[in-house]
């Protein structure tokens, strides 16, 4: 079913008109399904079809498909992270025939007469190569998920905060059964009933190790993007279910979960692997972290570990990163970096730095820089995911060194 020469042409031929109207050809797109199939709003991070955000992350995927059609294995780790979002969600091949319909629809619509019958063929096999690539590897890691399919029933035994707007759920299992195994920095998602209607889901990093008769979540209060001036302060989008989560979910509510899953994980199968971990987070970045350090602490606890946060004020899990770093002494060191400091806090105790995290002020012993084999991992906003990454780029950390988390739709501007 690849495409011809021809084919291949015509698809690349494109490329001008998709970055001039891509985004009115998915916002078209996802407007048209959604009228037509209301039933997948189910599935749609609905915040994110409000701020253009969905519909930015598929003209990406789209621009970046058609960029490389010769040359597809560029693409294998954005296809990675894609299909293990979906299998998080459900998606089914069924849906990929609906999505198929209404994307070469749209594209017909907005392109108008450029949009020839050859374009049109063409653009229907590409999307059917694509989509024949990920259907064969969601059905992979559905197999991978063994008699766990579809959504779970868990109660949330009870809510623990760790910060001013950080709280962990305690999520166990309304049957009762032990839980699967998973690495550590994997997310499940996680879905509520919405106001509008319809279910939401979202993806959470799990907090800690493995344990067989829970899962725990650490959520943040999303207030959304915040816009001032010398007049008044104002928040546009915010956050829906991690809200919902912390303000109407509490001890005794019920959730819906399904099977943890991700491309951002530690490989807990290398057990033998003594080489020195370096976590770099920020803000709410520190989830995937916790279970990352949990688990490497209790199963290899002479792995050198080196973790770098960096926080405006309260640093979440901030007693149990003393007690890790007390513990497990020497393997365990810690850098913070906080850049609000209350008057309790007293440097090399509660924080080493008052200002934003730069890893040029690390001692360069605690970056393991000189050991060929050091792995870097990395979660937080996006803006600083970039930073660290440069960083260490400079000083000549090879990429497949550096692993980075992404909670956001979409892709940063750096291959993984």
């Amino acid at each position: 079913m690849a495409l011809t020469y021809q084919q291949s042409k015509l698809v690349k031929d494109t490329i001008p008109a998709l970055r001039e109207k891509g985004e009115v050809i998915t916002t078209t797109f996802y407007r048209n399904m959604l009228r037509d199939h209301p039933e997948l709003k189910n599935y749609f991070n609905s915040v994110n079809q409000k701020n253009g955000r969905q519909p930015r992350a598929l003209t990406s995927v789209i621009l970046n498909f058609a960029s490389n059609i010769h040359h597809m294995s560029e693409l294998i780790p954005k296809f990675e992270r894609m299909c293990n979002k979906h299998c998080s969600l459900g998606i089914q091949p069924e849906h990929y025939e609906i999505v198929g319909k209404y994307l070469l629809q749209a594209f017909a619509e907005v392109l108008g007469p450029a949009m020839t019958p050859a374009v049109f063929a063409a653009w229907e096999r590409a999307y059917w190569v694509l989509a024949k690539m990920l259907i064969g590897r969601e059905a992979q890691l559905y197999r991978d998920f063994d008699k766990w399919t579809g959504w779970r029933k868990f109660k949330i035994d009870r809510v623990v905060p760790e910060t001013e707007d950080i709280y962990s759920f305690y999520l166990v299992p309304v049957d009762g059964k032990k839980l699967p195994r998973f690495h550590p920095g994997q997310y499940i998602s996680l879905r509520v009933h919405s106001p509008e209607g319809y279910m939401q889901a979202r993806q959470y990093s799990l907090s800690e190790a493995w344990r067989e008769d829970y899962y725990r979540i650490s959520v943040k209060r999303d207030e959304g993007a915040r816009y001032s001036n010398s007049v008044s302060e104002t928040y546009f989008h915010p956050g829906l279910v991690s809200n919902i989560l912390i303000d109407h979910m509490p001890a005794g509510s019920t959730v819906e979960l399904t099977h943890p899953c991700g491309e951002f994980f530690l490989d807990v199968n290398n057990n033998t692997s003594n080489m020195p971990l370096v976590l770099i987070s920020a803000g709410v970045g520190v989830t995937p972290m916790v279970a990352i350090a949990n688990t490497v602490t209790r199963t290899q606890p002479g792995r050198p570990i080196s973790w770098i946060h960096g926080s405006r004020r309260t640093i979440p899990f901030e007693d149990h990163i003393a007690t890790l770093r007390r513990q497990h002494h020497p393997y365990f060191r810690t850098n913070i970096f906080k850049t609000h400091l209350a008057a309790s806090d007293i440097v090399g105790v509660t924080y080493n730095y008052d200002f934003r995290m730069d890893l040029a002020k690390v001692n360069p012993d605690d970056l393991f820089l000189t050991n060929s084999a050091t792995e870097y991992y990395i979660c937080g906003p996006e803006q600083f995911m970039l930073e660290m990454s440069d960083y260490l780029k400079s000083q000549g950390v090879p990429a497949s060194r550096v692993k980075f988390e992404l909670f956001s739709t979409g892709d940063l501007a750096f291959k993984h």
